[in-house]
């Protein structure tokens, strides 16, 4: 996926996380200082960290920060560690395309249905369900960027953050 994309949705997640920090605190403040609590600020804050989540996944593979373990890493020669690596890409494929499909379904059922939340909103539930398949998409658009930048560049890590030792 273009580099980008990936930074934009980035920052938009970045920013959308910000938005529930001031959602939250209209809410901490309406309801302590003004007995006067809202209706919508705990759905949404809960609505806008799903959407924000899957939206920074792709972006956190491409800036190597998903969680790892690190038990191969740098242990392996040069041939079998691009194999580890395509192995890695692979679990992550399979992973994003089991919660495409299966995010997919859900989202189908939800509308086919009309679910809502059990809330003061009775927001559809599939406007956050459909966060999942997003973010899984855009996901495997990047796992397939990844796949080939590993077998066209012979320079290329999978090497996610290691923590500070």
């Amino acid at each position: 996926m273009g580099a980008g994309l990936v930074d934009r949705l980035a920052r938009l997640s970045a920013w959308i996380f910000f938005a529930i920090g001031f959602m939250l605190l209209y809410e901490v403040v309406a309801r302590y200082l003004f007995n006067a609590p809202t209706i919508w600020a705990e759905e949404l804050s809960r609505l806008f960290q799903l959407w924000a989540s899957w939206l920074a996944a792709a972006h956190l593979l491409e800036s190597r920060q998903l969680i790892a373990i690190g038990i191969l890493r740098g242990r392996l020669p040069a041939a079998l560690e691009r194999v580890r690596a395509a192995c890695v890409l692979a679990v992550i494929a399979l992973v994003a395309a089991g919660g495409l499909v299966w995010g997919l379904w859900i989202v189908a059922e939800s509308i086919r249905f009309g679910r809502k939340t059990a809330t003061m909103l009775d927001l559809p539930l599939w406007v956050s369900e459909i966060a999942v398949p997003v973010g899984c998409a855009l996901l495997l658009v990047q796992v397939a960027a990844e796949a080939r930048r590993l077998w066209r560049d012979p320079a290329f890590r999978l090497d996610f953050a290691r923590d500070a030792d």
